[in-house]
């Protein structure tokens, strides 16, 4: 069971580490064998090196500024329901539903995406 205390400190901890783009705050979010699938990108990253890489490959989508605003949906067991609303100057506004499954430390261990641009 994930509280849901957990779940928006490890929110909080995805948006420090989309501002930061530093390897350490990424890989900190996500266990080893993490999986990482995004629609419509087709965007399917298996490993936390794998996920840390690509996410590190979207740092021009923030060049001219971002907002992130972000609620927790549900949390049920392992399992919560995010969404969120990403503002970039270069990309426009996409809206976000994630559903992210933790581990017992509360680590990420799959992380699915569904985007929508506004």
């Amino acid at each position: 069971m994930v509280s849901e205390q957990q779940v928006r400190d490890w929110v909080e901890g995805y948006v420090r580490a989309w501002a930061t783009n530093s390897r350490k705050d990424i890989a900190a979010l996500f266990t080893p064998h993490a999986e990482y699938h995004e629609w419509p990108y087709e965007t399917d990253w298996v490993g936390r090196e794998e996920i840390v890489d690509g996410w590190l490959d979207r740092a021009p989508w923030q060049e001219g500024g971002w907002v992130f605003a972000w609620s927790v949906l549900t949390v049920n067991g392992d399992t919560a329901a995010i969404e969120g609303t990403g503002r970039y100057e270069e990309l426009g506004t996409c809206a976000n539903l994630w559903t992210v499954t933790f581990d017992e430390n509360a680590t990420c261990t799959m992380f699915r995406m569904w985007n929508n641009q506004v």
